[in-house]
């Protein structure tokens, strides 16, 4: 039974290969000499294939001079045969030779072709590997986070997540511009063409099962509109987003946000004590960067450390999380370390040696 979709349906419920174009997988990297060498080796492995199923069961063959058929012969005709152009000179003779022509030669015909001058198959094959993929993301996507928008902030909070370890294969980037998308896939991660403000389109990029939502739109009604979206479909999910004007913060907590960054008092902050204080500036970067040099972490607090004050401690704490609230290093509630806090700490980041070129 063939099922019919209709243009309102939603993406949702729709199976995976009628996502291809929509929800686009992270290519693998192939150089153009590779792709040509699988080619050739293919197309050289079914002439092989052919040229001794034939040469095995040259007695079943007749040629016209009517000497049989030597090695140089089966590889004459498994040429002629694969390649469509059948001269007619050498033909199966015996019923055995001929059945393997229509169950053996017949299929390593097709795929001889197939590899060779494939080229629109090759089109058709890669939809059903993305409609494949598609369908196996789908069944196993959870605890991954969705970038809302890839714009500036997006791409700095996916540079952020992937400099903090996380696999780009666990991210997943909606946005209406295939630049943007086109530009998200390069680096690996999966994207989802559409507008983030659609109950649809966040159901088709995992929202409802990820950990975390970072809604980086580039208008703040924008904002608070996916925010809405997102909270109503993973009520569980840590929503993180950022707005443009400080007057419309209360809007985007209001609307679910557990976490609102003012991107215009931020940046102006920075600019205003880049005047005086460039070096400040120079550390905040350092600090806000999680893949080389200073960064701030968070992490539990072990057993040992219950009980003592965070400002004795090794790492250079700068707050303790408690129940969810983050108190100051210097609040009279972080006094002591209790059990089920977690420290916010400054840590030292060693960037990955690069592999030697030798």
């Amino acid at each position: 039974m063939i099922r019919r979709f209709h243009q309102g349906e939603p993406l949702s419920e729709r199976p995976g290969h009628t996502l291809v174009g929509v929800v686009r997988m992270p290519d693998t990297v192939q150089s153009p000499v590779q792709a040509i060498a699988k080619r050739v080796i293919g197309a050289l492995a079914a002439l092989m294939a052919a040229v001794l199923i034939v040469y095995f069961d040259r007695d079943g063959y007749r040629d016209v001079n009517d000497d049989g058929l030597s090695f140089l012969d089966a590889v004459y005709y498994a040429t002629v045969s694969l390649s469509t152009t059948g001269y007619g000179d050498i033909t199966p003779a015996s019923s055995s030779a001929r059945l393997v022509n229509v169950l053996v030669i017949t299929p390593l015909r097709v795929l001889f072709l197939i590899v060779l001058v494939g080229t629109t198959l090759e089109v058709l094959t890669e939809r059903s590997r993305q409609a494949l993929r598609i369908q196996k993301w789908r069944t196993k996507v959870r605890d991954h986070v969705v970038v809302v928008g890839y714009g500036t902030k997006g791409r700095s909070a996916v540079s952020a997540l992937m400099g903090d370890g996380m696999e780009p294969g666990s991210i997943v980037v909606v946005d209406t511009s295939q630049e943007a998308l086109d530009a998200a896939s390069a680096i690996g991660l999966v994207t989802v063409h559409g507008t983030g403000t659609s109950n649809d389109v966040l159901r088709v990029a995992g929202v409802p099962k990820a950990r975390a939502v970072v809604v980086a739109a580039n208008r703040d009604d924008t904002s608070v509109l996916v925010t809405l979206t997102a909270r109503e479909l993973a009520p569980k999910a840590q929503v993180v987003a950022s707005v443009r004007e400080r007057e419309n913060e209360h809007l985007l907590r209001q609307s679910g946000a557990d976490s609102v960054v003012v991107s215009s008092e931020t940046a102006g902050r920075l600019l205003g004590m880049a005047t005086a204080t460039p070096s400040v500036v120079d550390m905040v970067e350092d600090l806000l960067t999680p893949d080389a040099g200073l960064a701030i972490a968070e992490r539990d607090v072990e057993p040992s450390e219950i009980g003592g004050s965070p400002r004795h401690l090794p790492d250079i704490v700068l707050g303790v999380v408690r129940a969810g609230t983050l108190y100051r290093v210097d609040a009279p509630e972080a006094d002591a370390v209790e059990a089920g806090d977690r420290l916010l700490y400054v840590k030292k980041v060693t960037p990955p040696k690069e592999a030697d070129p030798r």
